[in-house]
């Protein structure tokens, strides 16, 4: 959040605290207005003190000892608070609980009229707890007021903080894809620069272009699901330059691939083991895809012969713990992934459901 937005968010608060505050006033002066009587000292007392109540226990009290869980402290300086400002309130602004002289009137001839001792009574004892009630009510608002925006506040930071995560988590594991990927690419045109092949140009050509998906593309959060499978499409072109036999590789794709988005470079690692275990040491591939798209439902499958059985112990498995990773944090209740393993056949199976693509 930028210094505009915050200051935006301040301005807004003051704005609807103000407007509250001048509704609750003005609703407070009708008993004035319906009697023909002024506004004595007390009204202003009452609400000046009630609002200076209100934002020490919003800004101090509940923030910093409520909240701490020091309840003895804060409820010692809710109750001292409370009396003194019911003290001050009744007994220098409420001259009707006092003894004062009571003002003589005459009558028309001019005689000092007494008025009936019962419009001389004092209020009833509990009127004196009316502040109190007052400020006690003020006080609740704000705490009530003060601790739902707490709430609020920390279930946001809770949320962004937990975003921030997820991205960075996710940064992290594309990035260890893509080098995984170049490494794999620039090994299959070592090897046909190697047998000195005229294929080398063509191989370069088509590594740019997956080079600039990466570059340009990948970043994003979603990527159509054309130019996933295109760039799916250039990885099989790129491996069969480099191998002695490719009649074993078959990919089959169906199904309308248009304004469907998915996570990009999410496939392309069951794709580079698929390859990388499924050539034995005279180049001859058995590899098998099958990609086909229903509604929103893509069903992916791969399967390749197990010709290379020595794994590096460093490096086997990064890719496919990679995707099992990006697929429960992106897909957590969108996919399905079944992997299974007989004596020379690996199969893999992804249930994804994709969303719409974003214009």
């Amino acid at each position: 959040m930028n210094l505009e937005e915050i200051t935006n968010n301040d301005s807004n608060k003051i704005l609807i605290h103000s407007l509250i505050w001048c509704f609750l006033i003005i609703a407070s002066l009708l008993p004035f207005y319906q009697n023909f009587t002024g506004i004595d000292a007390e009204f202003y007392v009452q609400w000046s003190t009630g609002i200076l109540l209100f934002y020490v226990n919003y800004f101090y009290l509940v923030p910093h000892l409520l909240l701490h869980k020091k309840y003895a402290a804060y409820l010692s300086i809710i109750f001292i608070a409370v009396v003194f400002f019911s003290w001050i309130k009744i007994y220098y602004f409420s001259p009707e609980f006092h003894h004062f002289p009571h003002q003589k009137l005459f009558d028309a001839n001019g005689k000092e009229f007494i008025p009936e001792k019962r419009f001389l009574k004092k209020p009833p004892p509990f009127f004196k707890f009316f502040p109190s009630l007052f400020y006690l009510f003020v006080i609740t608002i704000s705490t009530i007021i003060k601790t739902l925006s707490e709430f609020y506040s920390n279930q946001q930071n809770k949320l962004i903080s937990e975003t921030r995560k997820t991205t960075s988590e996710l940064n992290y594991l594309r990035k260890q894809t893509n080098p995984h990927f170049l490494f794999n690419a620039l090994n299959s045109i070592y090897s046909l620069a190697y047998k000195k092949s005229d294929l080398v140009p063509d191989a370069i050509v088509t590594l740019s272009e997956m080079m600039r998906y990466m570059l340009y593309e990948t970043d994003n959060k979603a990527v159509s699901l054309e130019k996933e499978i295109n760039y799916i499409k250039n990885y099989i072109d790129l491996q069969k330059l480099r191998l002695n036999n490719i009649e074993n590789i078959f990919i089959n794709i169906h199904g309308d691939t248009r304004n469907k988005s998915i996570e990009p470079l999410l496939l392309i690692s069951f794709i580079e083991n698929a390859f990388k275990y499924g050539t034995d040491y005279k180049g001859k591939t058995f590899v098998k895809i099958k990609i086909s798209i229903e509604d929103n439902i893509l069903n992916f499958w791969i399967e390749n012969r197990i010709e290379n059985q020595i794994k590096d112990p460093n490096n086997s498995g990064i890719g496919l713990t990679n995707i099992k990773n990006r697929l429960n944090i992106l897909y957590p209740n969108a996919h399905q992934l079944t992997i299974t393993q007989t004596d020379n056949i690996y199969s893999v199976h992804l249930n994804l459901k994709l969303e719409p693509l974003e214009n």
